[in-house]
């Protein structure tokens, strides 16, 4: 997998960014959204594979999106078996996020990414588009900090395995009215908040990288995002777990339908067990897991996109865990060949 769609997969992200970068500043959420989908949904279209969408976004917030169950790549047309070769043939999963963190993007703020991961057919959760409580930290505190635990519970834990006073911790919360009494017992411990607006996926790549200086990932965001991050944590030893949340009362957006309404569409899912506690073995359980992601505004170990006369600069994670390698991809676009001959970069 990482041999056949590495660099193509780079492609795809590097185009969702540069799409989405064009608005960047501009206060246009939906529409910078939008052009990341459609850049996204048009390299993946060009890919001799046979990709479905198992991750998706927009059903909550009618925002652009490429739907779950959307079929990608040539190897998906009717012919298929004519012009692809068997491995082509043999349908991936695929979880995608055009545009992590729409408002960080419109408002021109760091963190947001254009963001994918790929696994064969049934290695990622098929997660709904509700809401996932998170707990992600560095290896050193994989298998030792749970959901189950308190905060403070878990920072002393953190603060044990990184040989920190736990008053050097910095945690990352979503600035949200139902992380309140989270945000309190943090800080209550000493430990240090972050708090941010969008980008929760960023966030948990944050936390699980040592070299940060982000020592966690705590709080409740969307469900997707939680499954994608477990696909890029998982192969670098990372700990991360997730719990669905589906009660409206929870998460206080008046994005989710009633609960009784949400337990049942989860049992239609197959989801028997929706308030289980996952490790991100079982979110991204594939034999092979490939994450890409690239940025659109600067992150904590991603650039975002850098115009200059005559091109423009992207900078790529790719985390593997078929060949257990994380790679910084550094690419320069020449869109006008004869103006960039005249620049130094």
């Amino acid at each position: 997998m990482e041999k056949t769609l590495g660099l193509e997969i780079i492609e795809v992200v590097e185009q969702a960014a540069i799409a989405s970068a064009r608005l960047m500043g501009k206060g246009l959420k939906n529409e910078a959204d939008g052009v990341a989908v459609k850049a996204m949904r048009d390299r993946m279209n060009q890919i001799h594979m046979r990709g479905r969408i198992v991750i998706g976004e927009g059903e909550r917030d009618d925002a652009p999106m490429l739907f779950i169950g959307e079929e990608v790549g040539i190897c998906t047309q009717p012919d298929a078996a004519s012009f692809c070769t068997i491995d082509e043939l043999i349908e991936i999963d695929i979880a995608v996020d055009p545009c992590e963190g729409t408002n960080l993007v419109a408002e021109g703020q760091n963190g947001s990414m254009a963001v994918l991961a790929i696994s064969e057919k049934g290695g990622l959760f098929n997660a709904p588009d509700l809401y996932m409580q998170k707990l992600a930290g560095p290896p050193q505190t994989k298998g030792k900090i749970h959901l189950d635990y308190t905060p403070t519970k878990n920072l002393q834990i953190i603060a044990e395995c990184l040989d920190l006073p736990i008053d050097t911790l910095l945690v990352i919360v979503m600035d949200r009215p139902r992380h309140k009494e989270l945000i309190q017992e943090i800080r209550s411990t000493g430990a240090r908040v972050r708090l941010i607006t969008d980008g929760d996926i960023s966030a948990a790549l944050s936390a699980g990288i040592n070299g940060t200086g982000v020592h966690a990932l705590m709080g409740i965001g969307a469900a997707p995002e939680g499954v994608i991050s477990a696909a890029a944590l998982r192969p670098l030893g990372a700990h991360f777990q997730g719990r669905l949340i589906y009660d409206p009362e929870i998460v206080k957006t008046g994005l989710i339908p009633p609960k009784v309404e949400t337990e049942a569409r989860l049992k239609a899912m197959g989801i028997e067990q929706p308030d289980k506690c996952f490790e991100a073995e079982e979110l991204a359980s594939g034999q092979n897991v490939l994450f890409a992601a690239t940025g659109i505004t600067d992150g904590d170990f991603i650039k975002g996109v850098r115009f200059f006369p005559g091109g423009l600069r992207t900078e790529t994670m790719v985390i593997s865990s078929q060949s257990s390698t994380v790679r910084f991809v550094d690419t320069v676009h020449m869109i006008d060949k004869e103006h960039y001959a005249n620049i130094v970069v």
